[in-house]
């Protein structure tokens, strides 16, 4: 068919759709701003989440930062009378009067605005890459060791400090590096920015949100100020703070020291030994019956003659475990020991090679896993916070 006749069919047509009383006038290009289109641009987005996740996007610290931002979005669109003129004809999906909870009003659409007020910063070409982004949990740690108020009783903290620092002077204390998310309890003592800082008060446990356990800390620090916070925002900050310090005990701040004394060792073991002694007690118990003890020199050369020796209960021995030293005052430590097992001391007499009964003073009633957990409590410097239960063989918190 010649191209003539096609045009003068296709006019034949409108005429007679015109006769049926149709507009058949070609529909005219809208012509939108550079503000309705980013409206329209933003209101897409939110159109999108919802064919994808069959859903409005929701508020919530625990909802992905983006369906955050998108529930803000549609929010301020649906509050904005010059937004909803231009998005209703095209809401096919009836979201701007959908069921929501509203937040309160924003000024503007700006999407870095928006971010910003998520704890969050947009990238200046494209809103979904987002740069130095924290998590809410982060800015509340942050937060809650800033927010330092004055201590109104001080009066009874500052002998306390006073006495620290006069601890330290001396080497009575001592302070070693704090251990990522180490054990805090009531009356600890740290260096945090610079301060020295005091546990003084622990709440009751209970699980966070996220489902963890924590609890309320009253902290007290050194310029007379005190701080509410969580007592893991506390070793967030222990552990973010690079220069940060645990203060030790009088009692087991010197086994630490860091300069090293005429008695310290540039390094040594405490050893754990196990006896093959054949006496009935003993081969009963042999799996909890152990000898603890400090040495500057070999282990095996030192248990060499051991069935002639009483220490050794006159019988081989084995060596079960060993941990290493260095600058340890091994006269201190081994006091210590002795000390924290007194209860557990074995009560045995044997008679040596002569007939002459002797009672050892060095074997315990100590599980292997209990000892190794003694060593962990004196290298973090909180031994004093416990006790050896002869009658459970555990450990036990005072």
């Amino acid at each position: 068919m010649p191209k003539s006749s096609a045009k003068h069919t296709t006019d034949a047509d409108l005429e007679l759709l015109a006769d049926l009383g149709l507009d058949t006038a070609p529909t005219p290009t809208v012509q939108r701003s550079a503000r309705e289109e980013r409206i329209i641009a933003g209101f897409e987005d939110i159109e999108r989440f919802v064919a994808e996740q069959g859903r409005l996007p929701q508020h919530g610290e625990d909802r992905d930062i983006f369906e955050r931002l998108y529930a803000v979005r549609l929010d301020c669109l649906r509050e904005s009378a010059e937004c909803r003129a231009v998005l209703e004809p095209l809401d096919a999906q009836g979201l701007l009067n959908a069921d929501a909870s509203l937040i309160p009003e924003a000024e503007d659409l700006d999407d870095a605005a928006l971010l910003a007020s998520l704890g969050a910063e947009a990238a200046e070409d494209d809103v979904t890459q987002l740069t130095h982004v924290r998590s809410r949990q982060e800015i509340k740690a942050a937060e809650e060791v800033a927010q330092r108020t004055p201590c109104p009783d001080f009066a009874e903290f500052k002998p306390v400090f006073k006495q620290v620092q006069q601890d330290l002077t001396t080497g009575a204390r001592q302070t070693l590096k704090y251990q990522d998310n180490a054990e805090v309890n009531p009356g600890d003592l740290f260096i945090l920015d610079g301060h020295k800082v005091l546990v003084a008060d622990m709440g009751e446990p209970f699980i966070s949100d996220y489902g963890r356990s924590d609890c309320r800390l009253r902290v007290i620090y050194d310029n007379g100020t005190e701080s509410d916070l969580l007592l893991r925002s506390l070793q967030r900050a222990l552990n973010k703070d690079k220069t940060s310090r645990r203060i030790t005990t009088p009692d087991l701040g010197p086994l630490f020291s860091q300069v090293e004394a005429e008695d310290d060792l540039p390094s040594g073991y405490i050893y754990v030994l196990r006896s093959k002694s054949d006496h009935p007690f003993i081969a009963k118990n042999r799996a909890v019956i152990h000898k603890i003890g400090v040495t500057g020199g070999d282990v095996k050369r030192r248990i060499a003659n051991a069935k002639k020796d009483p220490t050794y209960l006159l019988a081989e021995v084995e060596i079960v475990a060993t941990f290493k030293l260095a600058n340890i005052n091994r006269t201190g430590l081994e006091a210590l020991l002795q000390k924290f097992f007194a209860d557990a001391r074995l009560d045995l007499e044997l008679p040596d090679r002569f007939g002459t009964p002797v009672k050892p003073r060095e074997w315990f009633l100590v599980p292997l896993a209990v000892i190794e957990a003694v060593m962990e409590k004196i290298q973090a410097g909180t031994l004093d916070q416990f006790r050896y239960d002869r009658e459970t063989a555990t450990l036990t918190r005072l």
